[in-house]
């Protein structure tokens, strides 16, 4: 649109539907989308294998050593 037609719109109609509606072009929103949800993913993932390895230290304190009669 030129720039007389955006002063006759209303101000929702002149920006974009989106977060950082227009001030950032949809690829930069896109890559900053993803960024977030892959760092909590991976914080997930942390997550889980610190539990796995907790689980893991907790069955094998047992000695390997046989019974004395």
């Amino acid at each position: 649109l030129r720039p007389q037609e955006y002063r006759r719109l209303k101000k929702r109609e002149r920006r974009v539907n989106r977060a950082y509606g227009g001030s950032r072009c949809a690829k930069c929103v896109r890559t900053r989308v993803v960024r977030a949800f892959l760092i909590e993913e991976q914080k997930c993932v942390k997550q889980v294998l610190a539990e796995k390895s907790s689980v893991g230290k907790e069955e094998k304190p047992f000695k390997k050593g046989g019974k004395k009669t």
